[in-house]
């Protein structure tokens, strides 16, 4: 909760996402993170909730902001870009903070190459959005919302 009470969720990206609409735009879209931002603002103020948003290229960063959303929000909207397939860390952290994540990835990972389709974080996430683009984020945002309500 912010000092508001407002409920907030935590909305984090990994590494090279912040090179949304201009990296590959043909697999990623045209939409930049801010455009990701904006979206998930939106979609979590109709439901009176706040949204913070974290980008790092940088993995102890990213399991830093998970150990300091434990009690502090509702929920984590993820999309850990390439740490998908490699961190036992990210899927450890997630797993000692006892929050809901939505794992969120923009392409369908599983019309990819063959590494892309193995994921460590899956296993730990209440669910996982798949290649729904940016409005990915927007459906992950709507689901914590829904858990939370539960």
């Amino acid at each position: 909760m912010s000092e508001n009470n407002t409920p907030r969720i935590l909305v984090l990206n990994g590494p090279n996402l912040n090179l949304l609409g201009t990296r590959e735009p043909e697999i990623y879209g045209h939409e930049t993170l801010n455009d990701v931002e904006e979206l998930c603002r939106a979609a979590a103020g109709t439901a009176g909730y706040e949204v913070e948003f974290l980008q790092s290229n940088h993995e102890g960063v990213l399991i830093d902001a998970i150990h300091a959303a434990r009690g502090a929000v509702a929920g984590i909207v993820f999309n850990p870009g390439a740490f998908t397939h490699t961190s036992v860390a990210l899927a450890d952290a997630i797993s000692g903070v006892q929050l809901p994540v939505i794992e969120v990835h923009i392409s369908n990972v599983h019309r990819r190459e063959a590494f892309r389709h193995h994921s460590y974080i899956s296993p730990v996430a209440a669910s996982i959005i798949v290649g729904a683009g940016v409005n990915g984020y927007v459906l992950g945002v709507q689901q914590l919302i829904h858990l939370a309500g539960k």
